[in-house]
């Protein structure tokens, strides 16, 4: 049995079925939307992250394995409203998803010999920025991101781009905040898991 050819009897082909039914006899699944159930794939994405948080502190994987299967489910029911109009349906996602993974890592994939995870990560950008056709510099940082992971990627962006941030004001308080990111990122660190962690911290 291979990655793409699962059995018949796989969880990840019969929960096709399963969405399918839902779907159909289900009136809470029927009425669905992509844009009603955006809320709830945001929800799910926050428990897992607050479940890997967990294990830190020796929580349960078992807790992260249930939240993951969550996020899946989210995936699952986006694919089954699609294929009722013959959008694309699971098969779809996961071909592009392995059509994707194929082109951003040649150097596992294709014949460039690489090693080092900040020059993978810049192959990676630099495929995708392809694929997009990005004219402009901060396309692709959605608004919506936590304001200190969306200052971590426009950050990125201003150093691939060769651009140095202008020297912070220092009686301004988001001057001074998106310096603290900059710091963060000369350290490898992550600003946004920092101060969730120092949160976590401070209210143990």
């Amino acid at each position: 049995m291979t990655v793409d050819e699962p059995g018949a009897d796989s969880a990840l082909v019969e929960l096709v079925e399963i969405m399918a039914k839902l779907r159909a006899e289900c009136g809470w699944k029927a009425a669905q939307t992509h844009r009603s159930l955006a809320k709830h794939l945001l929800e799910e994405t926050y428990e897992t992250l607050e479940a890997i948080e967990a294990l830190d502190a020796g929580g349960n994987p078992d807790d992260l394995r249930e939240e993951l299967g969550d996020v899946l489910l989210q995936v699952y029911l986006h694919a089954a409203i699609a294929a009722e109009t013959g959008a694309f349906d699971i098969e779809d996602v996961a071909s592009g998803l392995r059509e994707k993974m194929i082109r951003r890592n040649p150097h596992v994939f294709g014949d460039v010999h690489e090693t080092d995870p900040a020059r993978i990560n810049e192959t990676w950008e630099a495929v995708k920025a392809a694929e997009k056709q990005r004219t402009d510099l901060f396309d692709g940082i959605p608004l919506e991101l936590p304001a200190l992971t969306r200052a971590t990627k426009v950050l990125d962006r201003l150093e691939r781009a060769g651009r140095v941030l202008p020297a912070p004001d220092p009686s301004d308080l988001g001057d001074r905040l998106l310096a603290l990111v900059a710091e963060a990122r000369a350290a490898g660190e992550d600003p946004e898991q920092a101060l969730r962690d120092a949160v976590r911290r401070a209210g143990a």
